[in-house]
């Protein structure tokens, strides 16, 4: 039976500048839609699984287009609640070598950060629900939308679906402070925690020793002792850390450690060329959900995980436009890029 997996979060309308033109440059912006929660289920749908995303969008055409942008996908949205009166948006100016990308959020308002808990009815949305992901970005958009991120988690463990988050601090939507007073109280619902270098540190105050990503130093010891400390604090079942390797905007070392409060795995490292890296931690988020809900063995989960993730960053747009199948390739070791004819 096809496994059933429902996302909660923000879509966006993402206006970026065609190719590596400067905001200050740029006469048009190429349009996308995505969002943290809404990659990982295109993702999942494009694995064959039954994917909804949950969030609200207005009642116009704008929200009409990014419900067709999942659509197109095969994800389910038909729980999307209808109304508000904006569609939040971001910005994005790609960056190359030694610039580093920028964004800029114009989301205040959005009818996500503005829905009630009303307009949700948890219970049927989680019926015959196998998994429930959702993302630190969603409770930081207000406290209406951290009020719904709870309810939502309470009906999953009472209903008995799996929960995961990936921490996702934003520093350009809460503090630290916040982030931690707010997460702290969902992760009790939580049974896999995903996060990267520094989402532990400013969530949580747990931070990886003698590691510093903008110098390519990368401590494994550090994050396995991270990851226990996030499951005797929270009991999380697994906790899954990405490695990023700054060496330039254009050229990331890629890999990944996963912990299950006994064992941890070391994934293979990729040298990734990056032609947009916007989505790349939701990409690894959904295939270690895809990989856990499957039942694959561990290694290979996260070895699936961070080869979708690799392969994510060859794409342009926030969803990860590839099949399992591709995934699997790269996963077993062919890394080749040669020509498929």
């Amino acid at each position: 039976m096809m496994k059933k997996v429902v996302t909660l979060g923000e879509i966006m309308l993402r206006l970026s500048t065609p190719g590596y033109e400067r905001f200050v440059q740029s006469d048009s912006f190429d349009v996308n839609y995505g969002g943290g929660e809404a990659n990982v289920c295109v993702s999942l749908a494009n694995y064959g699984l039954d994917a909804k995303f949950v969030t609200k969008v207005p009642k116009h055409e704008i929200g009409q287009s990014a419900i067709n942008a999942l659509r197109r996908y095969g994800v389910d949205t038909s729980y999307i609640a209808r109304g508000g009166d904006r569609l939040g948006i971001y910005f994005l100016e790609t960056g190359a070598s030694q610039r580093p990308s920028k964004v800029i959020y114009d989301r205040a308002h959005a009818a996500i950060a503005e829905a009630d808990v009303s307009d949700f009815n948890w219970k049927e949305i989680f019926n015959g629900v196998d998994w429930f992901h959702f993302t630190g970005i969603t409770p930081a958009l207000s406290d209406k939308a951290a009020a719904i991120t709870l309810e939502a988690c309470k009906a999953a463990k009472e209903m008995g679906v799996t929960v995961s988050v990936d921490l996702n601090f934003r520093k350009k939507l809460w503090t630290p402070a916040k982030a931690n007073e707010v997460m702290s109280g969902l992760m009790q619902y939580v049974d896999v925690c995903i996060g990267n270098e520094e989402d532990a540190e400013m969530v949580f105050g747990i931070k990886a020793a003698h590691t510093d990503i903008t110098k390519g130093e990368i401590n494994h010891t550090a994050y396995e002792e991270v990851a226990k400390q996030l499951i005797e604090r929270f009991g999380f079942k697994y906790v899954a850390s990405t490695l990023r390797e700054s060496y330039s905007a254009s050229d990331n070392g890629w890999s990944a450690l996963l912990y299950d409060g006994e064992k941890s795995y070391l994934s293979r490292k990729y040298d990734v060329r990056i032609v947009d890296r916007v989505g790349g931690g939701d990409s690894f988020a959904s295939g270690l959900i895809y990989g856990l809900i499957t039942e694959m063995p561990l290694q290979e989960a996260l070895e699936f995980a961070v080869a979708a993730s690799a392969l994510k960053h060859t794409i342009p747009g926030d969803f990860n436009l590839v099949a399992k199948d591709e995934v699997e390739t790269l996963a077993k070791g062919d890394a080749s890029g040669r020509v498929q004819r």
